[in-house]
């Protein structure tokens, strides 16, 4: 069996991934609340999705598999299965915003959105590693393979009540940490399924190298968030104090909650 370093730039990498999943759990929770008080509703959830989803998972597990390397093995990314992984990401955040905000279906929509998302957050996961070629034999325990998917969904379901429920400040930063949190542990619990044994007769993998195709689509993906933090911080006060709901309007904009 072949030695798998998780941490090959030492606490690097878990440190700034943590730092951008909380950050763009923060600004998707944000723009959450925008679509509750605001007009553009679904504007808002899609931003929310690209932040959550894009940034707060996505960047999250690649940047963590910068850090990553196995002992005298070639590491190489399939850039379209890559990003199909982000779009995953991002459209199951959509889908399970969608569900879970959806008043009508109560509690049982945000066990249901919480699923979903749980699970597509888990195949964005594993599609991220398929992506991954070597020319070493990759294998996985089923146990914690099971086990990374449960952390999915009770994060997943965890940060959809959030989205519900937060408004002031300081509670969305918390609940931007417990998520980082979340999704951190399921990265690294997934991670810690992976098995190698070397191989014979492996061809060298083809595709990018890791800082060949992950950095520019870290730093695009970055940039965006970097732009729905600035487009939030100059919408955020004159949305909320010129526009009120009115008459038969304001029964689809989401009611407060505490």
């Amino acid at each position: 069996m072949l030695e798998i370093d998780h941490f090959s730039h030492g606490w690097l990498t878990p440190i700034v991934a943590y730092v951008m999943s909380f950050t763009g759990s923060l600004l998707g929770l944000r723009c959450v609340a925008r679509s509750r008080t605001g007009s553009a509703r679904d504007g808002w959830l899609i931003a929310a999705a690209v932040a959550i989803g894009g940034t707060g998972i996505w960047v999250m597990h690649f940047i963590a598999m910068l850090g990553f390397a196995i002992e005298g093995a070639t590491i190489r990314y399939d850039v379209p299965i890559t990003l199909l992984s982000a779009v995953i990401a991002m459209v199951v955040v959509w889908i399970g915003l969608r569900i879970a905000h959806q008043r009508a279906l109560g509690p049982v929509g945000l066990l249901a959105g919480g699923g979903v998302t749980g699970l597509g957050v888990g195949a964005m996961h594993y599609a991220g590693m398929y992506a991954m070629k070597s020319d070493a034999m990759i294998g996985y325990d089923g146990r914690i393979v099971a086990l990374s998917m449960v952390i999915a969904v009770v994060a997943a379901t965890a940060a959809l009540w959030f989205t519900l429920h937060t408004r002031s400040t300081l509670v969305t930063v918390g609940a931007a940490a417990v998520m980082g949190v979340a999704v951190s542990g399921m990265h690294y619990t997934g991670m810690l399924a992976m098995h190698v044994h070397e191989a014979e007769h492996m061809h060298a993998p083809s595709g990018a190298g890791a800082t060949q195709l992950l950095t520019p689509l870290i730093v695009s993906i970055s940039l965006v968030t970097v732009l729905l933090l600035l487009h939030l911080g100059v919408t955020e006060v004159d949305d909320e104090n010129t526009y009120v709901p009115q008459g038969r309007h304001a029964a689809s904009y989401w009611p407060t909650r505490e």
